[in-house]
């Protein structure tokens, strides 16, 4: 039996099966991850996590694991006639409440290892799904081993050719211009200034390759080719576009190809939208590369999903109809990010047949996404966001990553470094006591103004303290007195006065 393999049985009921490479560490449980692959990966694909990804990350915990191993990039340049032409970073270094405005350069192979070594379950290598099926009550999927698996949920995250939307007959539509990208992740030796920056390299008024900064010393680069494809013929543009600098390839970790395709499934949930088998990653949504949008959106999938599905496996204290409304928010919102993923992605890869400047520019305009730090939810029809803002605190959008001052301690932390996936935050601004409600469910923090002598928390007529911490902000006016409820993946879903947040938690949950 192979490392890691499960003893398998020929049938078996669980609550949760993922199906593919979506990261499952994202997840707050799962009983069987089922991958084709023949194994980890160990290298190329992906090469960098956002700002946003590392917010996720940092919340179920294993971001610190991840920063000494890759490294840092916010600046993207362009290269021209022999000489950068331009260098810019503003719209990473303008960020705000944001404690990593960076590229996190690294690669995918050892985000996906970090992860699995922080994972509790073997991933089942080498099974495949053959036909999968659900009723009302939950999914039946038999696998190549000859396996048959029923579950509560399933989650499909089996790529861009995913066997199970296709049993499921979800329609995956979308155009594929004719453009061809050589990619090589490579170790080189050059006369180059090497430097920890994005760059574009323009000839003959196209920007056609481009040179990614990568972990232990390695160069990614991106090469658009006409006609046939060679590792050969992808290194003679780079050393066009590089010169008068002098580049040799020493080692080539991995050489690969990828043609341009922009589709998306017609839901992300069976049964439109109310049913058990859930699409995530590639099986759902597929872009070109640029922006660097594959892993990150993967991932927010992942982080978007797993809270959701863990409050409709386990059923605590959920109120009628509340599983359904939970899964088929994940489709509203995760498929209009993925059509402004695939937006932003198809502008980009199009600008590759223009200047650098239109390309650079192109990055300017859609920074919210190649951050990942804009994209929100408001006004999308959202079952799970309740139209309110109050100053910085607007439903939909992420949740900001504010300085925080411990009452009674001094020490300076970021709200992020002390969440933890799984449950809301209810963020009690300006107030002085908060309620004893859907404490199962929630984690309560008081935030006071930086110089505020307000009294100790309020105590209840049955002599309990409430059980929130305290702490001062200068984001807190004396003013303020409203309530935000932040939901477990970091995003607001109410922000108001009096008993409002209640009522918006007591639609999914019993108090």
């Amino acid at each position: 039996m192979a490392k890691n393999e499960p003893n398998l049985r020929s049938e078996e009921e669980i609550e949760l099966a993922i199906i593919g490479d979506l990261l499952p560490n994202s997840l707050p449980f799962s009983d069987d991850v089922l991958d084709g692959k023949s194994g980890p990966l160990e290298v190329g694909r992906a090469d960098a996590l956002n700002a946003r990804t590392q917010q996720y990350l940092e919340i179920v915990g294993v971001l610190d694991k991840l920063l000494p191993l890759g490294i840092k990039c916010n600046t993207s340049s362009i290269f021209s006639e022999g000489d950068f032409k331009s260098r810019q970073s503003h719209w990473w270094t303008s960020l705000e409440h944001c404690a990593h405005p960076n590229f996190l350069m690294i690669g995918q192979s050892t985000v996906e290892q970090v992860l699995k070594d922080d994972l509790d379950l073997p991933v089942c290598y080498q099974e495949k799904v053959v036909s999968i099926s659900e009723t009302k009550d939950g999914v039946t999927l038999n696998t190549d081993r000859g396996r048959k698996v029923h579950s509560k949920y399933a989650i499909a995250a089996d790529g861009a050719r995913s066997t199970v939307r296709q049993a499921l007959n979800i329609s995956f539509t979308g155009t594929k211009p004719e453009m061809m990208w050589a990619v090589l992740d490579t170790f080189i030796d050059t006369d180059f200034p090497l430097c920890s920056e994005i760059i574009t390299f323009q000839l003959r008024g196209q920007s056609r390759v481009s040179w990614i900064p990568r972990e232990r010393g390695m160069a990614r680069f991106y090469v658009l080719l006409d006609g046939e494809i060679t590792q050969k013929r992808a290194e003679t543009p780079i050393r066009e576009h590089i010169a008068p600098h002098r580049i040799d390839f020493v080692k080539t970790e991995w050489f690969s190809t990828f043609d341009v395709k922009e589709r998306i499934a017609s839901t992300f949930v069976s049964n439109q939208g109310t049913g058990r088998i859930i699409l995530a990653g590639d099986a759902a949504h597929v872009h070109s590369v640029n922006g660097g949008q594959g892993l990150n959106t993967s991932i927010a999938d992942a982080f978007s999903l797993g809270w959701r599905l863990a409050a409709a496996v386990k059923k605590t204290n959920l109120t009628s109809g509340a599983a359904v409304k939970l899964i088929r928010s994940y489709d509203t919102e995760r498929r209009t990010v993925a059509w402004e993923v695939i937006d932003v992605a198809a502008a980009l890869v199009r600008d590759t047949n223009h200047t650098a400047k239109q390309y650079v520019s192109t990055i300017e305009k859609n920074a919210g996404y190649i951050t990942r730090m804009g994209v929100s939810y408001d006004g999308i029809g959202s079952e799970l966001i309740e139209d309110s803002e109050q100053n910085i605190w607007k439903a939909g959008k992420r949740c900001p990553d504010i300085q925080l001052v411990g009452v009674g301690t001094d020490e300076a932390i970021r709200l992020y470094s002390i969440t933890s996936y799984g449950k809301y935050l209810v963020l009690f601004v300006g107030e002085s006591g908060v309620p004893q409600s859907f404490r199962d469910v929630c984690t309560n923090l008081i935030l006071r103004t930086s110089d505020s002598e307000q009294a100790p928390v309020n105590s209840h007529s049955d002599g309990s303290q409430d059980e929130a911490r305290i702490f001062s902000s200068d984001v807190v006016t004396t003013q303020d007195n409203f309530t935000v409820v932040v939901r477990p993946d970091m995003y607001i879903g109410y922000v108001g006065k009096g008993e409002g947040w209640k009522q918006y938690l007591g639609q999914l949950y019993v108090s």
